[in-house]
């Protein structure tokens, strides 16, 4: 087993475990392994970045972990829970509650207010409307835009709208962000900012993060970077503490 997180690692420092996770598709008639015989452990509080080259199995591993895919064998353990077990409606559920989402391009509501943008997670919820704009106000002062909450999209910078992204992947204070390429839309600078921004919220709220990139200076702020090639993990560095 290729472990991220060493073998000593007590049961609860372990938040993700994969054992012998494979995954096919149906290409035609064909069939594609896009994963194969893949372990892993990932420990809770961990900034992992997934690197390797196109088709090496990175989004596909991202998308099993988010419960946006199933795997076709193997067993899939995150926080406790089986997901391989669950039902498309529960997982689902289990996506609200535990995932955050960051993706490349923002996915922002171009009608909707920073602040609106980021309580949407928050209207599947039982929260009150009183607590859904506690979290809300929360949520863009960890990401330093509270002076934004009013302003759309379309009056802000690609950097405060991929803030505001990251407010909306927070709100509902997941145990995982998921992040496909979060900074491949912005420039150098901008691109540091939002990664320093991912490692503080790493070390002060101690939110396990799984980030594909492949750039390696991205890959640099991350705490561990694991190396993947078709559909395999070929190496894993611990780069230790910030």
């Amino acid at each position: 087993m290729s472990n991220v997180a060493p073998k000593s690692a007590s049961a609860q420092d372990v938040l993700v475990e994969l054992n012998a996770i494979s995954k096919t598709y149906k290409k035609g008639k064909e069939q594609v392994k896009v994963l194969s015989d893949l372990s892993l452990e990932i420990r809770r509080g961990d900034f992992l970045a997934l690197m390797g080259p196109s088709g090496s199995g990175k989004t596909t591993l991202l998308n099993l972990l988010g419960g946006l895919d199933t795997p076709s064998g193997g067993e899939l353990i995150i926080g406790g829970q089986r997901l391989d077990k669950m039902s498309s409606s529960q997982l689902t559920k289990w996506r609200a509650r535990h995932v955050g989402f960051i993706f490349q391009f923002y996915n922002l509501m171009p009608v909707l207010t920073a602040e609106k943008n980021v309580e949407l997670p928050l209207l599947l919820t039982n929260l009150s409307a009183k607590q859904r704009k506690q979290h809300v106000a929360a949520a863009l002062e960890l990401v330093g835009l509270t002076d934004r909450a009013k302003h759309y999209p379309s009056e802000l910078s690609g950097g405060q709208e991929q803030r505001v992204a990251i407010a909306r992947a927070l709100v509902s204070d997941p145990d995982l962000l998921l992040c496909d390429e979060p900074t491949g839309d912005l420039d150098r600078a901008t691109a540091d900012e939002i990664l320093t921004l991912m490692q503080t919220l790493n070390q002060t709220q101690q939110k396990t993060i799984i980030m594909v990139t492949h750039d390696p200076r991205a890959a640099d702020h991350a705490k561990t970077i694991l190396h993947m090639d078709k559909g395999a993990l070929v190496s894993a560095v611990n780069q230790g503490g910030y």
